[in-house]
């Protein structure tokens, strides 16, 4: 498997915002969103060629951490992501799988789906990146793969936010999918890559929350370390 980086950590969003943590970051990602914050994961992907015996054996060179991270990039797209998933259940690790929920988990073992739709604020520039902004649009939103990940799993939705307006569309796509989506576990996070813009995008965001229900997800990885790899 092409492995970004794993490394040992606070869960820095999501409902177990603070949990000591290993992240196993696969390379390597069938979207191409304009902010994203882990563009050697994605728009540039690079890493190393690991076996999952030796992935496991580096995750168990934390003994502490009983909670593993598996995400990227999209980690579903790796092609050993099920043996690896298994093998780490299998070790006594609790595994949250962070995904855009555009790959049906066919069953891959997962205590916590953590499900990121994307929304059309992530669109690539379709100047810029017009093959790429082609294909994102068309594979962002999968419905029918939501369905099967939270009918299967525990599951969290993450959603991450920049306008007001966002607000209107993730609430279309919540509908969508025809299930009774507890608004506790709907978490809308700031786009930011800085504490300053997160700051500021959180004193609206905060409001909405309030007034609707959801719940806001701030970024405690920006907030200790700042925008840097390993955190």
């Amino acid at each position: 498997m092409l492995i970004s980086e794993i490394f040992y950590s606070l869960q820095g969003e999501g409902e177990l915002t603070g949990v000591p943590s290993v992240f196993v970051r696969t390379s390597g990602c069938n979207l191409r969103c304009v902010w994203c914050d882990t563009p050697y994961a994605s728009w540039n992907p690079e890493g190393t060629m690991r076996t999952v015996a030796q992935i496991v054996a580096e995750v168990g060179s934390h003994p502490v951490a009983r909670h593993v991270v598996l995400t990227g990039g999209e980690p579903m797209i790796a092609k050993e992501i099920h043996a690896l998933a298994g093998e780490l259940k299998a070790a006594g690790r609790h595994l949250t799988i962070e995904t855009a929920a555009t790959v049906a988990p066919g069953g891959i073992a997962c205590d916590l789906a953590s499900l990121s739709p994307k929304l059309l604020n992530s669109a690539p520039d379709p100047i810029e990146h017009g093959p790429w902004r082609k294909k994102h649009e068309a594979t962002r939103w999968q419905p029918d793969v939501v369905r099967a990940w939270i009918d299967a799993y525990p599951y969290q939705f993450k959603f991450v936010v920049a306008r007001p307006e966002d607000i209107e569309e993730l609430e279309h796509m919540l509908a969508a999918l025809h299930r009774e989506i507890p608004r506790h576990k709907v978490l809308l996070m700031p786009e930011a890559t800085s504490l300053e813009k997160m700051r500021t995008r959180a004193a609206w965001l905060g409001e909405v929350c309030k007034a609707r229900g959801y719940r806001y997800a701030h970024r405690l990885h920006i907030e200790l370390y700042g925008n840097q790899r390993g955190t």
